[in-house]
């Protein structure tokens, strides 16, 4: 397996204060671990390319993206909500957040790669057509998925999110749209505290109660998640892989391993070799606690590059 690995130093210019969880210390400690397993050398690295209005305007309405743009300060942290603070940069790093789930999307279409990892900050599955929340300006796959239709005419794109938050903007964006199916696995009850129930045939919501563990994730994965991937026959999945359902991470209280992000992402990967002639385009969503989201990524580009799991301390 050819694996692309895309980021930008734009990126870690966005930050929400010394003591906000998401902070650009989180591509640092992904970067460290992988560069001391010698899994980044296996990579493809490259950088993000910059998402124009015309990439984020397919997903969110150009009254939103100016209003956005009106609020982004000369000096200083000006707040959208109570999670989602905004700096000088900060959608200059959103932009190429998104912009590398564009270039994920050409690089599995033109061959260039059977896969892609996007190490990208800030996140973008909670914000909405018009709204960002929870850490997020653009909707990052959102935008990458509109893409993939417009340009190469996919018409059955899977999105596939294990992040312990629920990703709300995704559902908010697509629901309803037959061309999109969004499997989505969160603890509840929990944030975002909306779009919570499976109320569109394009949907599978798969709540996980607190304390959940690696067989119970595994069984309602396969048991909801497989059914509906089999009868939609994907022709590009795409992830957004949060390692926030880690045991450790202080965000939530799900209590799953490394490998379990490593088998829901080998799963993914069969899905797109059986459908999708093997196209995976993955983008970083959650983690925090910097230990565990870097093992879980660790175990996440393991298996894109087609090698076994195996535990590392």
């Amino acid at each position: 397996m050819i694996t692309a690995y895309l980021t930008h130093p734009h990126c870690s210019l966005h930050h929400m204060g010394p003591e906000h969880p998401e902070s650009p210390k989180r591509l640092e400690a992904i970067s460290a671990r992988l560069s001391l397993s010698g899994l980044l050398q296996q990579t493809m690295q490259g950088d993000a390319k910059e998402a124009t209005d015309e990439d984020l305007a397919r997903v969110h309405p150009i009254r939103h993206l100016k209003a956005l743009e009106k609020c982004v300060p000369t000096e200083g942290i000006v707040t959208l909500d109570s999670d989602t603070m905004m700096n000088p940069d900060s959608l200059k790093a959103a932009r190429m957040s998104a912009g590398a789930v564009l270039r994920g999307v050409d690089q599995v279409f033109r061959r260039q790669a059977d896969n892609v990892f996007c190490a990208v900050r800030p996140p973008g599955h909670h914000a909405e057509a018009s709204d960002a929340m929870g850490f997020c300006f653009y909707n990052n796959i959102a935008v990458g998925a509109a893409y993939a239709r417009e340009k190469y005419g996919a018409r059955r794109i899977a999105i596939l999110d294990f992040d312990v938050h629920q990703c709300n903007g995704t559902i908010d964006i697509f629901k309803n749209d037959p061309n999109y199916l969004i499997c989505s696995s969160f603890q509840y009850p929990f944030y975002p505290w909306r779009y919570l129930r499976s109320e569109w045939q394009n949907v599978v919501n798969t709540p996980l109660e607190v304390g959940t563990q690696s067989d119970e994730f595994r069984r309602i994965v396969e048991n909801h998640w497989l059914p509906a991937l089999h009868a939609f026959k994907p022709d590009l999945v795409m992830l957004s892989a949060g390692f926030d359902a880690h045991r450790e991470d202080p965000m939530a209280d799900v209590c799953l391993e490394d490998e379990d992000f490593y088998w829901v992402t080998h799963m993914a990967m069969e899905i797109a070799t059986l459908y999708a002639d093997n196209r995976v385009v993955s983008v970083l969503e959650g983690g925090y606690n910097l230990t565990t989201l870097a093992s879980g990524v660790e175990a996440h580009i393991k298996a894109l590059l087609g090698q076994p799991f195996e535990s590392v301390p």
